[in-house]
């Protein structure tokens, strides 16, 4: 099976200059949890999340309107081609531990998304469940850096988010 057999091709994008506000609507109205921001020519230059907004809005003293995708989204990317076997989808969305990969084509630019809600629609039929459960175990999984202390319930960060 192929990825371009189960992505999303629907999807919506943004801009760095969008704002936060217009960003949570397009989720809102899309009942999505992130968005693909992209470049004058459509290729994709970031992503920005429900939950980057939420600590960008918690920790800024800003309105959401007043804060742009640019100043928070995450440059990272973690990409497939629409071509290549789910397999190889499972493996990056594991080793990286993230829910989603953008589906580019080999310009970069934009083609759709993929996701494990995508996946987990799909197992079962052509696709090895297990497969699907085995990357959703790594990537809820949760890795301790040596020396790290445990975590005290109801601890705030050390920053101050005045």
């Amino acid at each position: 099976m192929k990825i371009q057999d189960i992505m999303t091709r629907s999807v919506r994008t943004c801009i760095r200059s969008t704002n936060l506000a217009e960003t949570a609507m397009i989720m809102w109205h899309n009942d999505c949890g992130v968005v693909p921001v992209i470049d004058s020519e459509g290729k994709a230059v970031g992503v920005i999340t429900d939950r980057d907004i939420c600590m960008a809005t918690a920790t800024r003293p800003l309105k959401a309107k007043d804060i742009t995708v640019g100043e928070v989204m995450t440059g990272q990317l973690f990409t497939c081609r629409p071509e290549e076997p789910v397999q190889r989808a499972l493996q990056t969305m594991a080793h990286h531990r993230v829910r989603r990969l953008l589906v580019v084509d080999r310009g970069e630019r934009l083609v759709g998304i993929l996701s494990m809600n995508d996946l987990a629609i799909h197992a079962g039929k052509n696709l090895p469940a297990a497969s699907v459960v085995d990357t959703l175990r790594s990537i809820c999984s949760r890795r301790k850096a040596a020396g790290d202390e445990p975590e005290k319930e109801g601890a705030w960060p050390s920053e101050s988010l005045a």
